[in-house]
């Protein structure tokens, strides 16, 4: 511990270009930049009594930022896990829980949920098209008293562009362009931006468009079979659209109309399916001749919000509210040959045709408000409001089985009967009221921040034809439950230029409707599901203690926490079998306790302000070490990350800067299971460079892998034995360029 300690105060903040002018580099103290998702008001984070990260625009553009993966490359403690062989980027991990337990929003809305079931079927959150974002926020920890369920490990924000952005001193309008290159994909994009402004009435339109293939990687063995190591060839395209619609009647308040669309088509040849497949005892062997998948993923989202700045009211300063629609849908189709082997010969050839939808379409709205005033000498500020959503969930799984040789078709793929669903059409509702009070001291140096948040959350899930003949018998259940989520926070600025904070947050996750309702029942295998209404919601128990310093030179943070969660879901535990029961009966059950702690790091110096001759240069970096516990089976969380770290040396002067940045990890160590391949310890290199080569106009590239290291990103393993001879196909890529050109008038 000590070890790790030291190494972590060794090292400073991500690595992350420095201001485009050498005389605005005090800048970059990432201690003094606003952020909102934390408090729910508009603080700088040294204001704030918990770990938070921001990374705006600009920051985006010179680190080349094209996905979630490459947007927390230099942010130790989050990780982005990717399926290698098809489905690419998935769930986004804070201090090492993930998927629906970390809340990941758009302007305050919920992006879709994860599910996955099978080897066919794995809707991500990858609906993002970062393009369209002018700042990302996260909250590390849980953060359930302002932001409700589903924020049980954190909160990831992502603040889309808005037309006040790009109309600066008075100009009534804004075009720009944007073209560019990333390597590790061979991909290309581009996007074009138009904003326009007058007395009242302003707007913007961005469109955005890509295209490539495959992620790289460094497996070398090409085999058309299950044996391969190198990425299965894909193509893929997307494009987006967000278009804002703003009135002012005053200075003072706005609406805003927003309408925003994404779209993602991938293409895969799944040449690691080929081979040998599993079949059941006494069964034919299988061999699979071929497979490729067709995935789709659309997101659209339509939103009205008004938001006042001053208000003259007893009960208000300020208030912001939004109505809102957004429908999600993942659509993954699978095309299959396969034939059955006896005696060496190949007979039966099947062509298999499956497809998985996931739709999710959600009515919303919220409101916040504030409120400023004093009780004698103690400052106060008000925060309260409401959040409303009500979700409807659909899943269902298709297919048909052709026989090549009698043309024979069959709605019957083994288990399966198709269509199914694997959980009933499900309502949710979900209703938060929560108020928080910003309590001031002695001219503002102490800050006490308690808040608390009532959730209630409701299921209602609905029989169909497709989930009856699937699921006859089976009971499907309602779910109402009630949950509180205290907060209280502490800054203390104790002397110029030292703080401390901390302070204890609760989170919760409700039950989800995918897990309330399980939805198969197999009479030839002898199992089924059994829904269980009695099933508590996720929680969670954060404490964390930091110090921060601040100059105009230098910057620190060093916080440590421990996260207590417990009743954590586990999907279809086996509870009982015959004789006990006729059949094997499977049922989700809250079983687990978990404990994960750590230790960061974050800070950076701008050497310009220590002498004029070091004018220019800074330097940033992070660390991040953690361990987790799953209490209840006595073993280490798999989820968590080994000792990770960033650190990056920069020069940059008026209109140029170059920075040389470093991604660090130790082996992995802990793990759950002996004879599991441990990802070994790595370091790789990064160089960046950006060029403002006239008004207006802006060059950024980046050679990332500068040495061509091979290496593991321990987020995209699955579970492995040391021994396996495919561990190669998940290796990150090698050597890679990107870049991008902006021009705007």
């Amino acid at each position: 511990m000590r070890c790790a300690l030291a190494l972590a105060l060794s090292l400073a903040l991500p690595a992350v270009a420095a201001a485009a002018d050498a005389a605005d580099s005090a800048d970059v103290n990432e201690l003094q930049r606003v952020v909102v998702s934390a408090t729910r008001t508009e603080r700088a984070v040294e204001d704030v009594a918990a770990t938070v990260s921001a990374i705006d625009r600009e920051r985006m553009d010179r680190e080349l930022v094209r996905d979630l993966k490459d947007l927390f490359r230099y942010e130790p403690g989050i990780e982005v896990g990717a399926n290698s062989e098809r489905f690419g980027l998935g769930d986004i991990r804070i201090r090492g829980l993930g998927g629906n337990r970390v809340r990941v929003l758009v302007d305050g809305i919920s992006v879709s949920d994860s599910f996955s079931i099978g080897s066919f079927s794995n809707a991500g959150r990858n609906f993002v098209d970062l393009d369209t974002v002018k700042e990302v926020e996260v909250v590390r920890g849980p953060s359930s008293a302002l932001h409700g369920s589903d924020a049980l490990g954190g909160v990831v924000s992502f603040v889309t562009k808005d037309p006040a952005d790009y109309l600066k001193d008075d100009a009534g309008s804004y075009f720009g362009l944007k073209a560019g290159y990333d390597g590790k994909n061979e991909s290309l994009f581009g996007g074009a931006t138009a904003a326009f402004g007058g007395e009242r009435w302003s707007g913007l339109v961005v469109l955005n468009h890509h295209q490539g293939e495959e992620t790289g990687n460094q497996g070398g063995n090409a085999a058309l079979d299950a044996r391969r190591t190198r990425p299965n060839p894909q193509s893929n395209e997307g494009r987006s659209l967000l278009a804002k619609l703003v009135y002012a009647p005053s200075d003072r308040q706005r609406f805003r109309l927003t309408v925003e669309g994404s779209e993602d088509q991938t293409d895969t040849q799944v040449f690691s399916a080929r081979g040998t497949a599993l079949s059941m005892p006494g069964a034919p062997q299988v061999r699979v001749l071929s497979q490729t998948g067709d995935d789709h993923q659309t997101r659209a989202r339509v939103a009205f919000a008004h938001e006042i700045d001053s208000l003259d009211s007893v009960l208000a300063d300020s208030l912001r509210w939004q109505v809102y629609r957004q429908d999600s849908e993942t659509t993954q189709r699978t095309r299959e040959q396969r034939v059955s082997v006896i005696g060496g010969r190949e007979i039966s050839p099947t062509l298999r045709l499956r497809e998985f939808n996931f739709d999710q379409r959600v009515y919303g709205a919220e409101a916040t408000a504030h409120k400023d005033f004093a009780t004698g000498a103690v400052e106060h500020t008000l925060t309260y409001g409401f959040e409303y959503e009500d979700t409807e969930f659909r899943q269902k799984r298709d297919g048909r089985a052709v026989n090549l040789t009698t043309g024979a078709v069959s709605s019957v793929i083994s288990p399966d009967t198709f269509p199914v669903r694997d959980f009933p059409v499900s309502k949710t509702r979900n209703a938060g009221v929560f108020v928080q009070d910003e309590i001031r001291f002695a001219d503002g140096k102490f800050r006490l921040v308690p808040a608390v948040r009532v959730d209630r959350y409701e299921l209602r899930p609905q029989q169909d034809l497709i989930w009856n003949a699937d699921n006859p018998g089976v009971k499907i259940s309602d779910l109402s439950k009630t949950s509180v989520s205290p907060k209280l926070g502490a800054v203390w600025h104790f002397a110029q230029d030292w703080s401390l904070f901390g302070g204890y947050q609760r989170g919760f996750r409700a039950p989800p409707y995918s897990d309330v309702n399980l939805g198969f029942t197999n009479l030839q295998f002898g199992y089924t599901a059994i829904a269980n209404p009695d099933l508590k919601p996720e929680t969670s128990d954060g404490y964390e203690l930091g110090l921060r310093f601040s100059t105009a030179a230098a910057y620190a943070q060093l916080s440590v926490y421990s996260n207590d969660y417990k009743d954590f879901i586990e999907s279809n535990r086996q509870v009982s079998a015959p004789p006990q029961t006729p059949l094997i009966v499977f049922q989700s059950q809250n079983v687990a306790k978990a404990r994960i702690r750590g230790v960061e790091l974050r800070g950076g110096v701008d050497f310009g302000q220590l002498s004029d001759r070091l004018a220019g240069w800074s330097l940033r970096g992070a660390a991040a070490w953690s361990e987790g516990e799953d209490k209840t089976a006595d073993r280490p969380l798999e989820s968590i990350a080994p000792l990770t770290a960033t650190l990056g040396v920069a020069y940059d002067r008026a209109s140029w800067g170059v920075e040389l940045a470093g991604r660090f990890a130790h082996r992995k160590s802990d793990l759950p299971a002996p004879n599991r391949f441990a990802t070994p310890g790595y370091g790789v290199l990064d160089l960046l460079a950006h060029w403002d080569f006239a008004p207006g106009a802006k060059f950024n590239v980046g050679v990332f892998n500068l040495a061509d290291k091979k290496y593991w990103d321990g987020a995209n393993l699955p579970g492995l034995s040391a021994g396996s001879a495919i561990v190669d196909r998940y290796t990150a890529p090698g050597r890679n360029l990107g870049m991008s050109v902006a021009v705007s008038w």
